[in-house]
């Protein structure tokens, strides 16, 4: 097939709503923002807590935050098997091969991303912010949200970063979710099982779509942006 007629019938196959197509994307979108979900909230705080308080190690914990981001997504899918393999230590939990597996799989490679660009905005911004809103007796709380306020677009940023790592990552998902039709095949995963075996309409079909989705959130970022420089008279 050439490639001209590999696009054509990838046009059609979206243009048409291919049902399997569909549920592909589904699973992808699902899996990946609980993945999101369940590990921003963690990882925000823990970004917070290690840029705005000094502790034994804290030089340690930023290179940790930082070298996590390039380990290799498949050799956290290898790790995350292991362990929840039926010999390992969560094998009872019957995770292996599963949207749950999945899941927990992304959230580890989410984690240092969401702690590494959450870090490095909340360390971008002017310490006496945070020593004001102390002096004012606002509580420990009180003095996060203000300063989280304060740097939202940073975690924003943080939050496309980390989505778009889990939505396009193969490694992991392939090893821990089995690339099975309906239940734990992935955009990426089916992205590699069609060109294995020479089908290139639906695998150029899904990578238009990935294509679509980072432009689309990066486009909201962009626009949300924009939104308050001009609100606050910024041209």
């Amino acid at each position: 097939m050439s490639i001209l007629a590999a696009i054509r019938d990838a046009f059609d196959l979206l243009l048409a709503g291919d049902a399997e197509l569909l549920e592909i994307i589904a699973v992808s979108l699902k899996t990946s923002l609980i993945a999101l979900a369940l590990a921003a909230p963690c990882a925000i705080a823990a970004g917070y807590l290690i840029a705005q308080h000094a502790f034994p190690g804290r030089r340690i914990a930023i290179w940790l935050a930082q070298a996590a981001m390039a380990m290799p997504t498949v050799l956290i899918g290898l790790l995350l098997y292991l362990t929840l393999s039926r010999q390992g230590p969560l094998g009872e939990l019957e995770w292996l091969f599963s949207q749950s597996g999945i899941i927990v799989g992304q959230m580890l490679i989410a984690l240092p991303v969401l702690v590494a660009f959450s870090l490095t905005a909340i360390q971008a911004i002017d310490p006496r912010l945070a020593e004001t809103a102390i002096t004012l007796g606002a509580s420990r709380l009180a003095v996060m949200r203000t300063v989280l306020h304060e740097v939202r677009f940073g975690v924003m940023a943080a939050l496309i970063s980390g989505f778009g790592r889990v939505i396009a990552e193969v490694g992991c998902a392939l090893m821990v979710g089995g690339n099975i039709k309906g239940e734990t095949r992935t955009i990426t995963t089916a992205i590699a099982l069609e060109t294995s075996k020479g089908e290139f309409a639906q695998g150029i079909a899904l990578g238009m779509v990935l294509v679509a989705i980072a432009l689309l959130i990066n486009a909201v970022l962009v626009w949300l942006q924009g939104d308050t420089r001009m609100a606050r008279g910024w041209s």
